[in-house]
């Protein structure tokens, strides 16, 4: 296999798995609106096709004019995305679908493959655009990948938890990186044990490229980080890479816990707080795809350049979390508590 159509391709994911396969030497084509800045438009071996791919005419088109040995599906939001590319593409030697930890409708520790349950779709959420059916819709994909590898085309899907890395445009985690290099108290909900597992999106951009390569038709493969990190965790690992990059003297902020009722007092739900679950912590198994010959890059690691590239970027995340008002005044009536 020596070429690749990436559906994506510019921003996140996509980005870093055309980075990625052009590593191991294919040939990329990416396909997309072209409404966000192509990095890769001076970069030989990739070509762009502009196209929506919710057009069936517009992919049938691409697909035969690239005819791929590799599809990349980074931006499949509805099931019927991938029934359509499955179809368009199923001569390709491997697609490779872009799924979801969300997909999983059962909260087992760890999720497994092959025994945790996914989230039924009805039509009406398959036709949706919102967040509360992500992962059923997710997971009826998975569903049209499976019963397409019945039909004998080599389909599989990749599961991430909460993906995060350099050019993460939702900007989740650079809540957290501006929090801690910019503020003497921070607030963190819960008790700082919270256990939500997330992936470095190199991490899911090898593991895209591995199943594709060593995969087997019909499977689905999740895909974390090695060790999962408590939400304190996590803020170590950011103070330890602001420091190495000298944006951080000494102790990282105050932590200042609270609990769900103190967090309401500001009106702050838990629910939009930046890399925090609530309910029950997410964690999945990646045994299966590390037999394939897969492996996460060390946490600090991943971490580090993941700290380096947003305050590079003045990535801040203010939107993406309470607002520093909200947070303030939370701290100000705990103080007199």
């Amino acid at each position: 296999m020596d070429s690749v159509f990436v559906v994506g391709g510019t921003r996140f994911i996509g980005r870093h798995a055309v980075e990625e396969f052009l590593d191991h030497d294919y040939h990329v084509t990416i396909f997309n609106r072209g409404t966000h800045e192509n990095p890769f438009a001076d970069t030989e071996h990739v070509h762009h096709i502009e196209g929506d791919r919710t057009d069936d005419k517009a992919l049938l088109a691409a697909a035969r004019e690239v005819d791929p040995d590799v599809v990349i599906d980074c931006v499949a939001y509805k099931p019927r995305d991938v029934r359509q590319a499955v179809e368009i593409f199923g001569g390709a030697e491997a697609y490779v679908y872009v799924s979801s930890g969300a997909a999983y409708g059962r909260e087992d520790l760890p999720k497994r493959e092959d025994e945790t349950p996914l989230e039924p779709c009805s039509e009406k959420e398959a036709a949706d655009d919102t967040w509360k059916t992500y992962g059923a819709r997710k997971a009826e994909g998975d569903r049209a990948v499976f019963e397409a590898a019945e039909r004998g085309i080599r389909a599989m899907s990749v599961r991430p938890p909460v993906v995060y890395g350099p050019h993460d445009y939702t900007e989740r985690f650079a809540y957290w990186v501006n929090r801690v290099r910019t503020q003497d108290r921070i607030v963190v909900p819960g008790d700082g044990t919270n256990l939500w597992q997330r992936v470095y999106v190199e991490d899911v951009a090898s593991a895209l490229r591995i199943v594709a390569e060593e995969g087997a038709a019909g499977e689905a493969y999740n895909v974390g980080d090695r060790n999962a990190t408590t939400l304190d965790d996590t803020i170590d690992l950011v103070e330890d890479a602001l420091r190495d990059i000298g944006e951080l003297d000494g102790e990282g902020p105050e932590r200042v816990y609270a609990s769900h009722r103190e967090l309401s007092i500001a009106d702050i739900d838990p629910d939009a707080v930046p890399c925090y679950r609530p309910q029950h912590p997410h964690l999945l198994d990646t045994h299966k795809i590390e037999q394939l010959g897969w492996a996460a890059t060390p946490r600090a690691d991943a971490h580090g350049e993941t700290v380096s590239s947003h305050v590079e970027h003045g990535l801040t995340g203010e939107d993406e979390g309470p607002s520093r008002e909200d947070e303030e005044r939370l701290l100000d009536v705990l103080d007199t508590v």
